[in-house]
């Protein structure tokens, strides 16, 4: 699962709400080990999002570095080179 989660710090354009929550969302399976809480446990599942995602916020935020921010293309280029030098050739469904 957290496999998911995304660096989000030094990025140009910054990370946005709906990666912050993301991660947040991914950060809280993990920890709690479901995918999707029962109804008696929806209302803390939430919670525990909002109160993540404020943390991420606040880290992002106070972080400092000289480097120059890094772009989203090029790291998915990154990242999808890798996962072919890992995994190889996906297969095509036809």
């Amino acid at each position: 699962m957290c496999r998911n989660i995304k660096t989000l710090f030094n990025f140009e354009p910054p990370a946005t709400e709906l990666e912050i929550r993301d991660a947040s969302l991914q950060f809280v399976r993990k920890l709690s080990g479901f995918s999707v809480p029962s109804k008696a446990n929806k209302a803390a599942f939430e919670q525990a999002i909002e109160a993540v995602a404020t943390a991420a916020r606040a880290l992002i935020a106070s972080l400092v570095t000289h480097a120059e921010p890094r772009n989203r293309e090029v790291e998915a280029v990154k990242a999808r080179a890798t996962a072919l030098a890992r995994f190889g050739e996906p297969t095509k469904l036809v």
